[in-house]
């Protein structure tokens, strides 16, 4: 009975979902809390609650302050001397330009937020990509590639990891550092390739004409929040702040907690500029703060209330055991195409959960199924996904047909995430 109460509330979940019937918002509160009455748990449901929330709050905070820490260095200009500097370095040979555009991408994803880095990345390159006649599809491929292989502890994905399994996201993210080098080397290597094709393309192995020039400026607005002199300050403490938080030596959410009071009072120690600061950011922050909590509901209840249990010992029963130290490896090789069929949510806290106990009682740790799902969900999976709104941007912006995007750079995705997965397995973080 709690077997089949547990498909029927995940199957709703994505449906719901998935068809925008509900947002997940309402979907990860409403549908949860109805199960567990309908099972009969009555009172027991808010225990069930509070238990998910208590477990995902630690990650909810190092969300909301990573968002507020990237968003206060990047006002104040932090990446301003680094953009100018690849515009400066690449000039006008694409074999530099398509690389220092991987670069300026992976720079600015450091925030977390795909958008603002197709926002930031595209309008500030477009211009060079036009002058010189390089196929804009390269330019939305290449950003692309940079935020999608960028899968760091405070990205969504991550973060709904995390939170779905209740695995602190160290664990999750420490072992992959060496692949994620690897999925970086291939950005950068696909994107020397790319430029080095458009390169010949166009005539261009030695440059545009004498005289040619590419700057990136700012706005009236942008300007008065910059604070260019605290440029060293800025990248000192961005550096401190990841290097102790990767380190393990202080929870991330405390790091994130200092760094923030640290960046404000640097760049803005007038209490006005402080709460304008705080305010401009903390929508996107309380948007998936909420998004967080919503999903310690769901699964408090679905863990707490025995469904998950229930349903993974059944599916145990289909699944061989001699197969079952593959789970990671296979899931690996899908996760990037599965991001088509589901959204963020819909995955990590409804599908993800699900897989991660019945790898489990097979004697897979959960910790491995999170990190294959990391290696495409949502990651190298997202600018293509048309469950995403990333995606409309990346090709509105560049100024190309979607489809045409879809087409030019989801087997450079796919590639990149197999070869991730190859070296999941080379390095023995899956088994085989």
């Amino acid at each position: 009975m709690l077997a089949l109460l547990g498909l029927a509330t995940i199957a709703l979940l994505l449906a719901s979902i998935l068809t925008k019937k509900m947002s997940p918002l309402v979907a990860l509160i409403a549908i949860p809390i109805a199960a567990a009455l309908i099972g009969g748990f009555g009172m027991e449901t808010s225990k069930f609650i509070v238990g998910g929330i208590t477990k995902i709050a630690p990650v909810a905070g190092m969300f909301v302050f990573a968002i507020l820490f990237f968003g206060i260095v990047t006002d104040a200009g932090m990446l301003d001397p680094i953009i100018t500097g690849i515009l400066r370095v690449v000039g006008s040979r694409p074999s530099r330009i398509v690389p220092g555009t991987a670069l300026l991408a992976l720079l600015i994803h450091l925030d977390g937020s795909g958008a603002v880095t197709f926002l930031v990345t595209i309008p500030a390159m477009l211009p060079l990509y036009t002058r010189l006649g390089i196929d804009k599809r390269v330019l939305a491929c290449v950003a692309s590639l940079a935020a999608g292989v960028n899968f760091l502890p405070w990205t969504g994905p991550m973060i709904r990891a995390s939170a779905a399994l209740h695995i602190p996201v160290s664990s999750i993210f420490v072992p992959l550092i060496p692949v994620q080098l690897v999925g970086l080397a291939f950005v950068f290597g696909t994107a020397w390739w790319l430029g080095h094709n458009e390169e010949i393309r166009l005539g261009l192995r030695h440059g545009a004409p004498a005289g040619f020039s590419h700057t990136h400026e700012l706005t009236d607005a942008e300007k008065l929040i910059r604070r260019p002199k605290n440029f060293w300050m800025n990248i000192v403490l961005t550096t401190v702040v990841l290097g102790v938080m990767i380190s393990g030596k202080i929870d991330p959410v405390v790091m994130f907690m200092v760094g923030v009071v640290l960046a404000l009072m640097i760049n803005y120690p007038n209490v006005d500029q402080q709460r304008a600061r705080i305010d401009a950011h903390a929508k996107a922050a309380l948007l998936m703060a909420s998004i967080l909590f919503a999903a310690g509901v769901f699964t408090g209840i679905m863990t707490q209330s025995g469904m998950l249990k229930a349903m993974a010992a059944t599916a145990v029963g289909f699944v061989p055991a001699e197969l079952a130290s593959h789970i990671p490896a296979v899931l690996g090789v899908l996760s990037m195409p599965l991001s088509m069929l589901f959204d963020p949510d819909s995955f990590y806290f409804g599908v993800l959960p699900v897989v991660a106990e019945v790898s489990h009682m097979l004697g897979v740790p959960p910790v491995q199924v999170a990190q294959a799902a990391l290696l495409g969900q949502m990651t190298t999976g997202f600018p293509v996904s048309p469950l995403t709104p990333a995606t409309f941007l990346v090709a509105g912006l560049a100024g190309i047909d979607l489809a045409d995007h879809q087409k030019y750079t989801f087997k450079f995705l796919f590639a990149a995430s197999i070869l991730m997965t190859v070296t999941c397995i080379v390095i023995g973080v899956f088994p085989l």
